[in-house]
């Protein structure tokens, strides 16, 4: 039996991590030098009432030690897996696959790691379809190949520190919001909207537009989010392209650095 296991960076939602019974290592976050697991003692929503202080705390992120992936693998192991697929954001911006690597040094069973090649929710991305494609009867190599080879084909749309924004809808005397994307593993601007309507829109269209058949994930950050969200998700559920659409929270370890008022949307071709 093939274990998963993924880290909290990847944003995975509760819903994918039951299904495919997912072992989540979570990322420790700093907040004026307290330190949090998130998903364990830090979640969404306390994290970004933290923001919400007119003296922004000092905060960062690391990566989980190679203790944290030993008791994650430890797990699997006792729940009778014999292989484990282990997928985690890029090793050019974090040290967690080299923590997980250690961690496979004194394991019975073989650990297939996986880099990526991306981050935040398109780890999660990568988790799901490989995951998906261990439920159907796939061998660990061809799971690894997915994961691998998924990142070029995740499309992502965000707008990011925009919470007075997406509540309102004022723009404040400027030209336009940006809506985010990501290109080659470079931000650029896909589009400037007036309107939280637009950015709905906007977001919609060309998620739709990805593939024939698609996943997509939907999430927010903190509440203020949530009924652009929530039409956002609507409005794309009803294509008929869309194979499943997921919710999530951008929990802490990204909220460090999009801030209030982030909105996100991750698709990729679904097999």
């Amino acid at each position: 039996m093939i274990g998963i296991c993924t880290d909290s960076n990847s944003q995975l939602p509760q819903q994918l991590a039951e299904r495919y019974d997912i072992e989540v290592v979570p990322v420790t976050v700093t907040v004026d030098d307290h330190e949090y697991l998130e998903g364990v003692d830090l979640d969404a929503d306390e994290f970004y009432e933290m923001l919400r202080d007119d003296a922004r705390p000092r905060m960062s992120t690391s990566q989980p030690s190679p203790g944290q992936f030993a008791a994650a693998y430890e797990s699997l192991l006792q729940r009778g897996c014999d292989e484990i697929l282990s997928i985690h954001v890029t090793a050019s911006t974090s040290g967690t696959i080299n923590s997980a690597r250690l961690a496979t040094r004194a394991l019975p069973i073989p650990v297939r790691l996986v880099d990526s090649g991306t981050a935040g929710f398109g780890v999660s991305c990568c988790v799901w379809a490989a995951a998906d494609a261990v439920s159907k009867g796939a061998k660990v190599d061809e799971a690894v190949h997915i994961a691998e080879t998924l990142a070029p084909q995740i499309g992502a749309l965000f707008v990011v520190g925009e919470p007075d924004f997406i509540r309102s809808g004022e723009l404040n005397g400027r030209a336009g919001v940006p809506v985010m994307t990501v290109h080659d593993g470079e931000l650029d601007v896909a589009a400037r909207v007036s309107t939280p309507e637009e950015v709905i829109t906007t977001i919609a269209a060309k998620a739709i537009a990805w593939a024939p058949r698609l996943n997509v994930a939907v999430g927010m950050a903190d509440m203020s989010g949530k009924q652009l969200t929530d039409s956002l998700a609507s409005i794309i559920s009803e294509s008929p392209n869309v194979l499943e659409i997921v919710r999530y929270r951008i929990g802490p370890s990204v909220g460090v650095y999009a801030g209030l008022g982030a909105v996100g949307c991750f698709m990729f071709p679904a097999a």
